[in-house]
């Protein structure tokens, strides 16, 4: 499900405008990924490192620096801003292990536009590449003497697990309710959008609990919207756009939000049979999923899942706390407005 990335003009207006401190601790964020990974141990770290590199806009890192910043920041010894670039880290290397051990699952075959690592190397090595990647997570976090953020990292994580169970359970169940979806949405991705900003206010300098679970919560609706989003993309967004084949989704038997909202428009689609696809390994399939595509876009269902998306994002700006400094607020909001530019 997840893995789309944010509009290139979104996240760089954030970055403009958050100044030169942002964009530093974000390229050491980046640096610091690339080192974790190519320093994991042969034979694992060539695909860990693959996985980092192949892009994405880091938007959890991203969260969590803006989260610090809208805490008080840090102090400015290098100690405390590695401890940032640590956390930042840390949330980004789960969010990767997650797709690795997605891919495996749903069979997808490509990742960003290249070939996933259990495409390219088999089930054995994705599974421990994703375990790799989660182990150097708690690694990196542990180094940071700070149970709090370990405890909301591993909740966060322990969510990701629970989330994958429930979508597990739902496959191919076409009449699945929206509050299943949304649940599932919650656990598979929000939560660990609000553990991010949680890793930073308690990274910060200062950082309270009450701010924690402010930003938090923000972080959490941005999160549901996201894999709105992302969902629609896999409705409507060729391969060259969103890194994938479209419907894969609907080829793994993952009832999503665009195929909820056309039920509602076209109740026969409640009895259709999502196995009659084939599946992503069946020559056919890809494009009867892409026929299948066609008939939930001609419903509407589209535009309808867009506005549930910017309604969650409207609700997450309009609760940010009013104690934020300067500028936090409009760094956070053009993030939340980031989101939204993917489907646009």
């Amino acid at each position: 499900m997840d893995g789309s990335s944010l509009g290139v003009d979104g996240l760089e207006a954030v970055l403009v405008r958050g100044g030169e401190r942002l964009r530093s601790l974000m390229e050491r964020a980046e640096l610091h990924l690339e080192r974790v990974t190519a320093e994991a141990g042969a034979p694992l770290a060539a695909y860990a490192n693959a996985t980092i590199v192949a892009g994405g806009k880091r938007l959890r890192p991203l969260l969590v620096v803006l989260a610090a910043e809208s805490a008080g920041g840090t102090a400015d010894s290098s100690e405390d801003e590695q401890r940032l670039v640590r956390a930042a880290v840390a949330v980004e290397l789960v969010h990767n292990a997650t797709l690795v051990h997605d891919d495996l699952i749903d069979g997808a075959q490509l990742r960003r536009g290249r070939p996933t690592v259990a495409a390219s190397a088999g089930r054995e090595v994705a599974v421990a590449t994703g375990d790799l990647l989660f182990s150097r997570a708690f690694a990196e976090l542990a180094r940071n003497e700070d149970a709090a953020q370990l405890t909301a990292l591993s909740e966060a994580s322990s969510a990701l697990a629970a989330g994958e169970l429930l979508q597990r359970e739902d496959a191919y169940a076409t009449r699945v309710a929206l509050e299943r979806y949304l649940r599932r949405c919650e656990l598979k991705t929000a939560a660990l959008f609000e553990a991010a900003c949680r890793l930073g206010a308690l990274a910060a300098d200062g950082g309270s609990r009450t701010l924690a679970d402010a930003l938090g919560a923000f972080a959490r609706r941005i999160g549901l919207a996201f894999q709105m989003l992302d969902d629609v993309l896999d409705v409507s967004g060729p391969v060259e756009r969103t890194g994938k084949a479209r419907g894969t989704d609907l080829l793994d038997g993952t009832v999503t939000l665009p195929f909820i909202l056309a039920r509602e428009h076209e109740p026969e689609l409640a009895a259709f049979d999502l196995a009659s696809l084939g599946g992503p390994e069946d020559p056919d399939g890809p494009r009867q999923a892409e026929a299948l595509c066609e008939r939930i876009a001609a419903t509407g269902a589209l535009e309808q899942a867009r506005e549930h998306a910017l309604a969650v994002v409207a609700e997450a700006k309009g609760a940010l706390p009013a104690i934020l400094p300067d500028g936090r607020s409009e760094l956070l909001e053009l993030v939340a407005d980031a989101v939204v530019e993917r489907y646009s």
